[in-house]
């Protein structure tokens, strides 16, 4: 029972057991419970006199007077380590190491006082500090025009959604190792027995890395993947969202005439990425959709709709699990679902996408894109040839 109970009902119950054995009680007391021999005599002592309920758990003026009392200053030097408006100050041995409770102990001992890390954490709380990671906020410099086009790409989905017309929001998932290599997060797993990784993160060369492109339907709550092993590239990208077209897409938009894509300014789907653009010529052409694309504003990724309504929903479905193979990846994909109705299908794609393709000026004016009035560079359609215009 001692793990329960306070430093008054610890020694009481030591006397009450002491006065219980008898002779030699004490002794015994004292030996099982590693409490002082005379903490165990006093509580015997007061279990004689006949004790009642209290709300002290020592008498008064008992027991060691607090630090801060004892050693004046303390909290001021505890506090001037730690506030951000002085710590890092060049008179601080702190100033580029960790501030554990073991550090700020060690350089409080520097300056004449004596407490230990554990002491340094309870007057932290003290004094209202708390173990905090740094909240990744700041986006950097703003573009001027970082509202507006929010409100413009938000103007164009409501055009598109209102019509019935589909709209996706695209980008690469982080890669992952695949193999057994340990996977951010817990799982539940029986006692002492966690599932055994590799000690290390070095790339299996027979299995490399999984990359999964991801597409995001709006309208349907549902998404696909497209998980490859080569690398990110235009090609990838726009391949991946052909196969959402053909394996989900047609059937939920059959009538549709148009697509809306929204994608982030940077990686494989970049603004200024030829290859990007070249590709969704030829699947504007291949499916006879006229094809509009609006790019989040630079810096603004994580506005991305498929960040937080779709990859956000898969990292927490495969948390603390080894991505084993391929297929490991992809059922964890799969499965991933929500209460609110997310269901997302997945793939291998096993195609070989070259590196480093260059698209020639002249190459990039034949594909023959039309910029909107508004940041043509942000938004642009590329309508299909007469040939293929759907009917």
């Amino acid at each position: 029972m001692s793990s329960v109970l306070d430093e008054r009902q610890r020694r009481l119950q030591a006397g009450a057991m002491a006065t219980l054995l008898g002779r030699g009680g004490k002794t015994a007391v004292t030996a099982a419970s590693g409490m002082s021999r005379n903490t165990v005599i006093a509580g015997a002592r007061e279990i004689a006199i006949g004790v009642g309920p209290s709300d002290r758990v020592r008498a008064k003026g008992a027991g060691p007077k607090p630090l801060i009392e004892t050693q004046p200053g303390l909290l001021e030097a505890l506090d001037e380590l730690v506030h951000p408006e002085t710590r890092g100050t060049p008179m601080s041995l702190l100033r580029w190491t960790s501030k554990s409770t073991a550090k700020l102990a060690g350089e409080l001992a520097r300056n004449g006082f004596e407490i230990s890390p554990d002491t340094v954490g309870r007057l932290l709380k003290r004094m209202g500090y708390s173990l905090q990671a740094p909240s990744k906020q700041k986006e950097g410099g703003q573009h001027a025009d970082r509202d507006a086009q929010f409100q413009y790409l938000n103007k164009v989905a409501g055009e598109f959604t209102g019509a019935g017309e589909p709209v996706i929001s695209v980008d690469t998932k982080k890669k992952e190792l695949v193999g057994d290599y340990a996977n951010g997060g817990r799982e539940w797993q029986p006692v002492g027995e966690p599932e055994i990784v590799n000690g290390h993160d070095f790339p299996d060369p027979d299995h490399g890395k999984a990359i999964p492109y991801g597409i995001y339907d709006v309208t349907n709550n549902e998404g696909w993947v497209s998980v490859g092993d080569v690398a990110d590239t235009g090609q990838f990208a726009v391949n991946a969202i052909r196969t959402w077209w053909t394996t989900m897409g047609c059937q939920r938009f059959p009538d549709a005439a148009r697509l809306m894509i929204t994608a982030d300014c940077g990686g494989s789907n970049a603004a200024r990425a030829r290859l990007w653009k070249r590709e969704l010529r030829r699947l504007a052409d291949e499916l006879g959709l006229e094809i509009t694309v609006c790019h989040y504003p630079p810096g603004t990724s994580k506005w991305n709709k498929i960040e937080h309504k779709m990859f956000s929903f898969i990292s927490m479905n495969w948390r603390g699990r080894p991505l084993t193979s391929y297929r490991t990846v992809i059922e964890l994909i799969s499965a991933t679902t929500t209460e609110t109705g997310l269901t997302i299908r997945a793939g291998r794609d096993p195609e070989w996408y070259e590196k480093g393709i260059k698209i020639t000026d002249d190459e990039l004016a034949a594909l023959n894109i039309t910029g909107h009035d508004w940041h043509p560079g942000w938004n642009y359609t590329i309508v299909p040839t007469a040939q293929t215009i759907k009917r």
